[in-house]
């Protein structure tokens, strides 16, 4: 399934809250993945399909500057990346060892990737944030992958943050970090996460204007009716 420019743009207005809230009530605890923070302060909320990369951790006869020139390496996996897709990468949590830094994100822009989303951290920030590519990690640390970390391979399910990311599931990161909306659960989002957050908007309203919050927040069925009453 395709990510269409208009649910692109739906999803792009609606926070990471609402979504884990939009599936927290079809049964879906487990969809924000931790560790991932934005590097830089303010950046906007972004859509797109994950693009999976998974390191395990580091074997001494395999996780070389040698391996950096194989055909199963970071630098081949950039190379996959279709453009607008976000790279989701698998780094065990791990934070002292920055699994990219800004020779490998700059190519990732060149190639049109929409962002990293990682929960380890990343290396040469200061280059990293110069490239322009939006970040979501843990941190930065100054040693290499190999340091801490193998790369095995990407378009696999993987863990990110404690969550099952599979390839082309729809990612959404914004200041509270990134989440995961499974393909089967799109539609409903995008359905409900726009009436969610239309709701939302209109009790903050309410609480601006001094209401209280019993009856409001969760609305009980007089507040419900002037809700209705106001959306028409």
């Amino acid at each position: 399934m395709s990510l269409s420019p208009e649910a692109v743009k739906t999803l792009s207005h609606i926070t990471t809250a609402t979504i884990t809230t939009v599936l927290l009530k079809k049964g879906l605890r487990n969809v924000w993945l931790r560790g991932t923070k934005p590097l830089r302060p303010g950046q906007k909320r972004l859509v797109g399909p994950a693009f999976t990369l998974r390191f395990v951790p580091a074997r001494e006869d395999l996780a070389t500057p040698e391996s950096w020139s194989k055909p199963i390496s970071t630098r081949g996996a950039i190379e996959a990346m279709p453009e607008g897709c976000i790279a989701v990468v698998d780094a065990m949590g791990v934070t002292d060892a920055g699994i990219f830094g800004d020779i490998l994100c700059a190519r990732m822009v060149k190639r049109g990737v929409s962002a990293l989303i990682t929960d380890g951290v990343v290396r040469d920030v200061e280059g990293v944030l110069g490239t322009g590519l939006p970040v979501w990690c843990d941190g930065y640390a100054a040693p290499p992958s190999v340091a801490g970390l193998t790369f095995v391979g990407w378009g696999e399910p993987i863990g990110c943050g404690g969550v099952a990311i599979f390839p082309d599931d729809v990612i959404v990161a914004d200041q509270d970090g990134a989440v995961v909306i499974p393909q089967a659960f799109v539609d409903h989002v995008l359905a409900e996460g726009v009436e969610q957050e239309r709701m939302e908007a209109w009790i903050v309203n309410e609480v601006n204007n001094g209401a209280v919050l019993p009856g409001l927040y969760p609305m009980n069925a007089e507040t419900k009716a002037r809700y209705a009453a106001s959306k028409k």
